[in-house]
């Protein structure tokens, strides 16, 4: 017969663990995207900070200025190593704080960069990088028109890690919110999933295939534009979904929204070079860095003229209708296996593939 106590201690195996934000200290896991990183916003950074602007908790802040509307965003980026196939630190910074300022719907103008160096750092890759940023800026039509220096000593850095900040416009009419979503929208995404965290991955781990694998490093800008110059009141919402992948960005909207998600696994695209590289990692692509695809929630009586524009794009040539919004388990994310079957995506819990951008 059970005792009380053993029914006690058995008991505790099934017992949730202390919640996340209970961590004593910082751990990698913070900095994932996932259900750390957003412990860490809710739990400290928001109370501390707190703004109507900051609670909107979108990939930038949309404020307003006299009569214009302007969204502003910020990233660090500590990827390693700095130089990938497909890219480098230097381009990846540039793209991801236009691509921030382009999911909140804005036409990005200007940047700010700074630089962290390490003492011993070579001058000749810091030419390298800067000359990438410069030539990734004039691809996306924006200017880097300020910035600041530091320098740590040898061994309290990692070479470089690079801090930008940009500002743009967000045109009449525009206006993409969690709380636009509705039941019944469609989920969109512009592309095949896990390229960067996987051309990452394969340099770090020397895997080889068949096919490269590339980073998609590239500024969204004019593939958002084309969106909404189609119907922008169509346009509900958009995330990039960098740390974290589609996972960590559609359980943002979710829980958010207040709203389900549930995916085609079948409808999906991914590499094959990724598909079997993930699969030797054992890792899941939807839970792989992006840097170069969007996600939008769109109306779904135009779904399909949306799908076609992004088609239509050199960026969007690969894009597919993935999911709809649904009023069953709000907050949650759940996906159609190709076998038929239907299970849970849950937010990411800790960091998967640390260093990623």
């Amino acid at each position: 017969m059970e005792t009380s106590a053993s029914k006690r201690e058995s008991a505790f195996f099934f017992e949730c663990p202390l919640p996340l934000r209970d961590y004593p200290t910082v751990t990698l896991g913070h900095g994932s995207g996932g259900r750390l990183s957003a412990d860490l916003v809710e739990h400290l950074f928001l109370p501390a900070f707190d703004n109507a602007a900051l609670r909107a908790r979108g990939d930038g802040a949309v404020i307003s200025i006299a009569d214009m509307r302007l969204a502003i965003s910020t990233d660090s980026f500590v990827v390693r190593p700095l130089f990938f196939p497909g890219g480098n630190i230097g381009e990846l910074a540039v793209n991801g704080t236009v691509n921030d300022l382009a999911m909140c719907g804005a036409v990005p103008l200007h940047l700010s960069a700074s630089f962290i160096l390490e003492e011993g750092f070579e001058l000749a890759q810091l030419n390298a990088i800067a000359h990438a940023m410069g030539e990734a800026a004039a691809r996306a039509g924006v200017s880097i028109v300020t910035g600041d220096t530091k320098v740590v000593e040898k061994g309290h850095g990692d070479g470089v890690f690079i801090n930008t900040t940009g500002i743009g416009v967000i045109p009449a009419g525009v206006h993409l919110a969690a709380e636009r979503v509705r039941t019944g929208d469609v989920v969109l995404l512009s592309g095949t999933i896990g390229d960067h965290g996987m051309a990452i991955m394969s340099v770090r781990e020397g895997l080889a295939f068949e096919a490269p694998i590339q980073s998609d490093t590239a500024p969204l800008h004019t593939l958002v534009q084309a969106l909404l110059h189609l119907n922008a009141e169509a346009v509900h919402l958009m995330r990039d979904p960098t740390r974290g992948g589609v996972a960590a960005a559609l359980n943002e909207i979710a829980q958010q929204a207040r709203v389900g998600i549930v995916l085609d696994e079948r409808a999906i695209p991914v590499r094959p070079a990724v598909s079997a590289a993930c699969e030797m990692l054992g890792l899941d692509p939807l839970y792989v860095a992006n840097e170069g695809k969007l996600i939008a929630i769109v109306a779904r009586e135009h779904a399909e003229a949306m799908l076609a524009a992004l088609r239509a794009h050199p960026l969007g040539e690969a894009a597919a209708i993935i999911g709809e919004v649904t009023d069953q388990h709000p907050g949650l994310v759940a996906m159609r296996t190709r076998i038929g079957a239907t299970r849970v995506v849950p937010m990411p819990q800790g960091e998967l593939l640390p260093r990623i951008c």
